[in-house]
């Protein structure tokens, strides 16, 4: 391979990344971006080469612009890479490949069905790259703009959650043709540090010159740098042309040479979006081609990556020895060069897209349909052979269309974009006829569904209104169908007013929906009146839907409106009446089989966010876990942000941060491809909160999330908003800034008295106020928020928010002066978080209390107080109060020794693994007990060891035991 030129800076970034893939505070992508030509692919050349001569695996795939529509195409082109260090062979890849392409699995395998398929693929793509990267690896990704959704979504996956290990993911695009939701995402990770952005320019005009070599004269390369414009694709064309002795006035955009393919009124057009100079000069070498040559590499373009010689062979009409001999002479000219699997594929993607677009539109359909025939005649899945009978289809032809709906039927669990795609082919081309009109509506709602998966949301609502009015009185079903399906994505735009009138109309209609159909609307409406605040006002609705459910033997209706019920009355703050509601759902529903639960699966959202607003987290987790089953094998997406949510956060509030992080990530993820604000904002929200406690003190990931959540909540003043609202108010108190609390929960709250703020969680907000109120020197507030919150944990008799409520007055009171108040008031709200089950905000109280009780005198019992809030913020992962703790370990443990200079240097951290090396912990035992890699771990000690002037473990050890910092806490 030739020396790159040009790219010195660049390349010496990368050779610090490639040098030690995988170290924490390097980034973990690399984002390469640059104009058509500028170099990305031949930088990325370099960069696998410098990796293999390393020793790193190297995986190497690139996006091409006529497969859009194939599902993890990037993907698995990478691992089919067979370059040399590259365990191709290995089970392991193979299966990769295999899963990406659906493995031959039939629609509603549960191996494969719904969310589960696409989200969790996700994480084992990631997990597999993991376990690959062993020395290190690099998974190289070209002309990202050009990749499938699916692949773009399996993009903004690892970017957001890179793989561990030493894995270094590097990826190059056009940035201007680069959907706007993969930059946003490739932006916001490098302002954070985990991606490294790196813009290619054109070459100077000393590059240019040192890039042409000797050969070339001093004033012939100035004019064809400036030709060029420093594009270095350019370039080397304008020098092929020199050294063919082509006249520069052929090479002006415009003008073209002859060549094989006919004038038209396109012809100026350049489908790579080249300068049309470059376009004739990649095309004055095809037009030399023999006819049969031609054919060979019409035939290549079409078929992408199904270029393998049989197949070419096949569509061309050449016999497998007349192939061989023109794909030999294709290659001595370079116009073909071998592929993976022994295919062909052109040059350059340019090359291809340019022999694509100028090949005639009859021919094109003709090898396409040529390449489905023998495809099918192999017997290839519909999956492989849909975007051949695409390319074929001039008319409508039936087969065809069935051949695409199955493909879609199989690509709708982990490629829904691909599936709409499909479906929209075949609807385009399907007579509009009455006697379709049925078969019509089935493959719009499909579709419509596939969209709203997708994150295509007002594309799927508008779908679905035309559907509702073409349907009219002849299809009463069918509109009822798209009537409650539309209904979902007015939610999820925001829109529930609109959700309601839509869902109100199709109930007053004459003849009326089913009693079936009639429970699901009514309970559409209770869901969108819970989420917009006013759920007094569909309280009639949820009665009706649970009437008529029984009524019609419904088991399955009767749990879902009762479950709804209770979390209505649960949010409002009516704990008695939830409580009695919830009970009967439970035992309704732990009757019913996992089918009987699947259509609606909503009833176990519902019941578990009420048994968690009541404070029963066993029943919820058990609830949440037999929801997320069902979801995930049925393709529910729509219900497992809300799963995902509240599990994350029972977690939070059982003290177990680390399962509570990965739910609120995934929740994310699925919100963010489901493309609701609302619901993105709320998963924000909760992750908000799961960081604020999870990250060390100071750390601002809770602040930035919190702002991100509001943002993309919006201004409504439902549930999801307030909540968003909320949490802001949290970390902006936890940031230092009590005035941006009090404006945020006030926000939340719909003004000062919080009128529209969710009854069940009042307390523990105002209990956020009053210490803000405090911190800004206003007492009155301060007791006015104390009363408050008072009276409402005493109306909603639950002990996590008196005890919530509590420590509010504990507040007031140690601010007093008023320390054996404060005391008896902190045992009193630490007892009651015992009771409840909440052991993060018990240990957050005896941290608040250990202190105090100290003051009081009693230092045995602030001590085992300040033991056992440290015990649970270990084990369960809460980094915030553990650097609490830290703090006011001296005002409780005077005893505690001091940090001798040789140790001063060390951050907390670095004093635990001290501290557990000194106990004879080995790193993977500290990696445990701190919730960290090992590899982190090791880390940890290189830094201790560099500052301590420490030579090994035993010194460290031997140290920690003399300053009497190695007994543990």
């Amino acid at each position: 391979m030739a020396e790159l030129v040009g790219r010195s800076a660049e390349l010496a970034r990368l050779d610090a990344l490639l040098a030690e893939p995988g170290r924490p505070e390097l980034p973990r992508v690399v984002d390469v971006v640059g104009e058509p030509g500028i170099g990305k692919s031949r930088l990325l050349d370099e960069v696998c080469a410098r990796a293999r001569r390393r020793g790193l695996t190297v995986l190497r795939g690139r996006a091409t612009q006529y497969e859009q529509h194939v599902p993890f195409q990037l993907f698995s082109d990478a691992f089919a890479d067979t370059g040399p260090g590259t365990p191709a062979a290995g089970p392991a890849l193979a299966g990769a490949r295999s899963l990406l392409r659906g493995g031959g699995h039939a629609p509603g395998d549960p191996s494969t069905a719904g969310a589960a398929a696409r989200f969790g693929l996700h994480r084992r793509i990631a997990e597999l790259l993991t376990d690959l990267g062993g020395p290190g690896l690099v998974l190289a990704l070209d002309d990202l703009h050009w990749a499938d959704p699916a692949s773009r979504e399996l993009v903004d996956h690892l970017v957001r959650h890179p793989a561990g290990g030493k894995v270094l993911l590097v990826v190059a695009r056009r940035e201007r043709q680069t959907p706007t939701a993969l930059t946003a995402a490739l932006t916001r990770a490098a302002d954070s540090g985990t991606v490294l952005h790196l813009a290619l320019e054109p070459f100077s005009e000393r590059e240019s010159a040192e890039a042409l070599g000797p050969g070339v004269p001093e004033d012939r390369a100035r004019q064809l740098h400036a030709a060029s414009e420093g594009n270095p694709l350019y370039l080397f064309a304008l020098v092929h042309a020199h050294r063919t002795g082509t006249s520069p006035r052929g090479l002006t955009p415009g003008t073209h040479p002859a060549d094989p393919y006919p004038a038209g009124p396109d012809r100026a057009l350049d489908p790579a979006g080249l300068p049309g100079g470059l376009t004739a000069l990649l095309l004055e070498e095809l037009a030399t081609l023999s006819e049969p040559q031609l054919r060979v590499v019409e035939a290549a373009a079409a078929l992408g990556d199904h270029a393998t010689p049989d197949l070419l062979s096949s569509v061309t009409g050449l016999s497998p020895r007349d192939l061989e001999g023109e794909t030999a002479a294709l290659a001595v000219l370079d116009v073909l060069r071998a592929g993976p699997g022994g295919g062909w594929v052109l040059r350059h993607p340019l090359v291809r897209a340019l022999v694509h677009e100028r090949t005639a539109p009859a021919l094109r359909a003709g090898l396409h349909r040529r390449a489905a025939r023998e495809l099918a005649r192999r017997g290839a899945p519909a999956t492989e052979r849909a975007r051949h009978v695409e390319a074929s289809l001039t008319g409508w032809d039936p087969r065809a269309a069935e051949v695409l709906v199955e493909a879609a039927a199989r690509f709708a669990p982990t490629a829904p974009a691909t599936a709409a795609h499909l479906l929209g082919v075949v609807l385009t081309h399907m007579p509009d006829t009455p006697d379709r009109f049925a078969r019509r509506g089935e493959l719009v709602l499909a579709r419509a569904r596939a969209l709203g998966v997708g994150g295509h949301l007002r594309e799927s609502r508008d779908l679905l209104h035309t559907l509702i009015e073409t349907s009219g009185k002849d299809h009463p079903e069918l509109r009822t169908r798209a009537v409650a399906q539309c209904a979902v994505m007015e939610r999820y735009l925001g829109h529930s007013p609109e959700a309601g009138a839509l869902l109100r109309r199709e109930l007053s209609r004459d003849p009326g929906p089913s009693p079936a159909q009639a429970v699901s609307l009514r309970l559409a409406l209770g869901m969108s009146a819970l989420l917009t605040a006013s759920y007094p006002q569909a309280r009639a609705d949820v009665a009706h839907a649970l009437a008529l459910a029984r009524a019609d033997d419904d088991p399955a209706g009767e749990a879902a409106a009762l479950a709804l019920a209770a979390l209505g009355e649960a949010y409002e703050g009516e704990t008695g009446t939830a409580a009695r509601f919830a009970d009967d759902a439970a035992s309704l529903t732990d009757a019913l089989t996992d089918p009987g639960l699947t259509d609606p699966c909503d009833a176990l959202v519902w019941l578990a966010w009420a048994e968690t607003l009541l404070e029963r987290y066993g029943d919820a987790e058990r609830h949440l876990a037999r929801g997320l089953g069902i979801a995930r094998r049925t393709g529910q997406l729509h219900v497992l942000p809300h799963l995902l949510t509240c599990r994350a956060f029972i977690h939070v509030t059982t003290c177990r941060l680390p399962s509570a992080l990965e739910a609120a990530e995934e929740a994310e993820s699925i919100a963010r491809v489901a493309g609701s604000d609302g619901l993105l904002g709320f998963a924000l929200a909760v992750k908000t909160l799961v960081l604020l406690l999870a990250r060390p003190l100071g750390d601002g990931g809770a602040l930035a999330t919190g702002e991100e959540a509001v943002t993309a909540a919006g201004g409504g003043k439902g549930w999801w908003s307030s909540l968003a609202w909320c949490m802001l108010g949290h970390a902006t108190y936890a940031s230092g800034d009590p005035y941006g609390a009090q404006q945020a929960i006030v926000r939340a709250g719909g003004g000062p008295e919080l009128p529209s703020l969710q009854p069940s969680i009042r307390p523990g907000q105002l209990d956020t106020l009053a210490a803000a109120a405090l911190a800004a020197g206003d007492v009155a507030e301060a007791a006015r928020r104390v009363a408050q919150a008072t009276d409402e944990a005493e109306r909603l008799g639950l002990d996590g928010q008196r005890a919530a409520a509590l420590r509010a007055e504990a507040g007031l009171a140690e601010h007093h002066g008023e320390t054996d108040r404060a005391v008896r008031l902190l045992d009193a709200a630490a007892g009651a978080y015992v009771t409840c089950g909440q052991a993060l905000w018990e240990a957050y109280t005896l941290l608040r209390a250990a202190p105090l009780v100290r003051r009081a005198g009693q230092g045995a019992r602030a001590a085992a107080m300040w033991h056992r809030a440290h015990r649970i913020a270990v084990g369960g992962g809460a980094r915030l109060l553990v650097d609490l703790a830290e703090l006011v370990r001296p005002q409780v443990l005077a005893e505690a020794p001091q940090v001798p200079p040789q140790l001063a240097e060390l951050t907390v951290r670095e004093l635990e693994v001290a501290r557990l090396v000194a106990e004879g912990l080995g790193n993977q035992d500290i990696a445990a007990r701190l919730h960290l890699s090992r590899r982190t771990v090791e880390t940890h000690l290189s830094s201790i060891y560099r500052k301590a002037s420490l030579p090994s473990r035993a010194a460290l050890a031997g140290l920690m035991t003399r300053v009497g910092l190695g007994t543990g806490s």
